[in-house]
């Protein structure tokens, strides 16, 4: 894709410098028409064809991020476990879906 960049690019100077030495032209217009033929049009297509290459990204750090908030978790319960054992520290930890574990809270029922 970068290639076809530069190659567009250069087309857009090479009009530019067209337009600025011609008699009838103006450096006004050779500045426009590289603007509206060149960088314009280059930076709308560079930033659609990035969108899905921005989308993994984030949806990497955020998985990254996941990861670490598990493994901190379990650290704890490690150091939790090695200073006080209790059977139930185990089932106190989140799942892999990330929730909380079921149970901790009675739920409310509202009479009718």
């Amino acid at each position: 894709m970068h290639l076809i960049v530069i190659g567009w690019l250069y087309v857009v100077v090479m009009m530019a410098v067209a337009e600025a030495t011609n008699t009838t032209g103006t450096v006004l217009g050779a500045i426009f028409t590289f603007l509206l033929y060149g960088l314009a049009p280059v930076a709308l297509v560079v930033y659609l064809m990035g969108t899905p290459a921005r989308r993994r990204a984030i949806k990497q750090r955020e998985a990254d991020a996941q990861e670490a908030a598990r493994r901190a978790a379990a650290a704890k319960a490690d150091a939790a476990t090695e200073a006080a054992p209790s059977p139930a520290t185990a089932s106190d930890l989140p799942d892999q879906g990330g929730k909380a574990p079921a149970g901790a809270v009675a739920p409310v029922r509202k009479e009718t």
